[in-house]
């Protein structure tokens, strides 16, 4: 029996026990709890990340000393800091971990509602809904069965919502941390990491990206991305405050 096969039968179970309560849309919360079961797993890296993030945040008083030493030398101070990293056994990339462990659930979830065999038989998992819109639907389903208006549609319209707002916090809380934590000032062409500059650019826009992954994949892969995105909203506000 596949990995599939196994994690598809314990979504039906854990659906069938949340039926009494949920009806119909059973299997939603069951992924609502499978991504909270994700979360938990992974709160001790996120718990890591912060601690990482508040040891970088005490180094800047020695980096904008090796700024000023390395002013007219970009490549001597790139690789002093990178030492100083080392040195204090801080990784700069160290918060990249827990949402990069969570990519196999992510596509878990894909899998299963993207086929209509899983372990060579018919995929049950296929006739479950949240309220009007199928689990295994698409943005683009909704809009061809009944437009954005429509029964389903107004599901996405409501996760679109829901992720906007999420978003836009992360945004602004983004902004203010990278305003307050970072050595360079805005506009400078010098860089503590390879790349690390274009990345820091990118960063307070991340989260509106999924708003795009939102639109494009099975209903229950959405479901897991808009849950963690929110989860991860509330953790870091607590863990960074």
């Amino acid at each position: 029996m596949s990995v599939f096969s196994v994690f598809a039968d314990l979504v039906e179970h854990l659906a069938d026990l949340l039926q009494p309560l949920f009806g119909a849309t059973a299997a939603a919360a069951a992924i609502v709890l499978f991504t909270a079961f994700v979360r938990l797993l992974v709160h001790p890296l996120s718990r890591a990340s912060a601690r990482g993030q508040k040891a970088r945040t005490a180094l800047q008083p020695r980096i904008t000393e090796l700024r000023k030493k390395h002013a007219k030398e970009p490549e001597k101070l790139q690789k002093a800091v990178l030492e100083l990293h080392a040195e204090e056994k801080v990784s700069p990339v160290s918060g990249c971990l827990p949402g990069l462990l969570q990519l196999p659930a992510f596509f878990l979830l894909y899998h299963l509602f993207s086929n209509t065999t899983i372990g060579g038989r018919s995929n049950g998992l296929l006739t479950h809904q949240l309220f009007a819109a199928p689990l295994a639907g698409r943005w683009a389903d909704a809009l061809g069965a009944g437009g954005a208006f429509g029964a389903a549609g107004l599901v996405y319209l409501a996760l679109f919502a829901l992720v906007a707002g999420v978003a836009t916090f992360n945004y602004l809380r983004t902004k203010r941390m990278m305003a307050t934590n970072s050595p360079l000032p805005v506009g400078d062409g010098e860089q503590q990491v390879p790349g690390l500059g274009a990345v820091s650019k990118v960063m307070p826009f991340m989260s509106f990206f999924t708003l795009f992954t939102v639109a494009v994949v099975p209903l229950a892969a959405a479901l897991y991305v808009v849950t963690s995105t929110t989860w991860s909203a509330v953790e870091r506000a607590v863990l960074y405050r």
